[in-house]
């Protein structure tokens, strides 16, 4: 009986997760034909933005009760995730092409995220301090970094074309799609927050560390809304919707939702969290590296199904090593 509300939890979320992915590609889409915004720029900001929610309450909720293991594993987990795991979806879906700004200038500047997180988390190992972590002026100096993306994004929404066919949507008033908007962002929030609540419930009673609930359970939950957003965009042919918002979101994550958490309250690092930074930067050099193989400036089906099979390889490790 314990089990059955945290059961109903996740599959409710699960269906405002779908519909509320639907809803924020459909209003986001219709803001960017009616005000000829690109769709890789609508990726990187608003639908980012969106479907980072979940990972921002998770954290802010982590930081104020102490829990820094939920809090950087859930960071750190939705990033392998969204290249991974959801790109390694999206692509299985349908081919993603994207431009040549994405390839030089969105993907370096996320694995330039991860590098940056890896020095400011590494106190003992650099500066030969007794212990290590992510403190409030680090978390200034990421929410400098985000508003640097955020007026780098404004810059290029005018001289960048979209990367692909013209959005699929029917033409809709300003306010209906910021309803869309407003509405999709709602649904994502709330289910990625049920999904999160039920599966972390279960998984506790098996005993398993915040660290492990982190990278995992909780890292997958979180991403689901962008799973759920990109799959959708790749099904309707969007790919700079869907490549620009794992892009935008892992520098989200990093910039914004840590940098928030830890000017909150700064979060104890432990040097093993340092395999799973590096497994971030690992994942976006392999990202940069499909532009490159096959169909250049393209992430193939059969790159898609390699990125899903390192990611099954990577949650074997750390099923392992928790």
């Amino acid at each position: 009986m314990s089990y059955i509300l945290p059961v109903v939890l996740l599959v409710i979320g699960l269906l405002l997760l779908i519909k509320g992915a639907e809803f924020l590609v459909e209003g986001a889409g219709s803001i960017a034909r009616r005000y000829r915004i690109s769709d890789l720029v609508i990726g990187l900001t608003i639908v980012s933005f969106g479907t980072s929610a979940p990972e921002l309450f998770v954290n802010v909720t982590a930081s104020l009760q102490g829990n820094a293991g939920i809090a950087i594993g859930n960071v750190l987990g939705s990033n392998i995730a969204n290249i991974l795991l959801i790109l390694g979806v999206s692509a299985l879906i349908y081919p993603l092409a994207v431009s040549r700004g994405t390839v030089w200038r969105e993907i370096p500047f996320g694995l330039l995220a991860a590098v940056v997180l890896w020095i400011a988390a590494n106190d003992r190992l650099l500066d030969g301090w007794a212990y290590s972590d992510i403190s409030r002026s680090d978390g200034l100096v990421f929410l400098l970094f985000f508003a640097i993306f955020l007026y780098y994004s404004a810059s290029i929404a005018g001289n960048i074309s979209a990367n692909g066919r013209d959005l699929p949507l029917q033409q809709r008033s300003i306010g209906a799609s910021l309803g869309l908007v407003a509405a999709g962002l709602a649904g994502l929030a709330l289910g990625g927050k049920w999904i999160v609540d039920g599966a972390t419930h279960i998984a506790l009673s098996f005993g398993m560390s915040q660290e492990m609930v982190g990278l995992t359970i909780v890292a997958v939950g979180t991403s689901l809304p962008e799973l759920a957003t990109s799959a959708m965009a790749a099904w309707r042919k969007n790919v700079e919707i869907a490549v620009g918002n794992v892009v935008g979101s892992n520098i989200f994550n990093i910039f914004f939702v840590l940098g928030i958490s830890s000017v909150i309250k700064p979060l104890p690092f432990h040097r093993g969290a340092n395999l799973d930074i590096g497994m971030v930067v690992v994942a976006s050099l392999i990202l940069f590296a499909t532009m490159f193989s096959g169909q250049r400036r393209s992430l193939d089906r059969w790159e898609g199904a390699v990125l899903l099979v390192l990611y099954a390889a990577y949650l074997v490790y750390v099923v392992m090593r928790g």
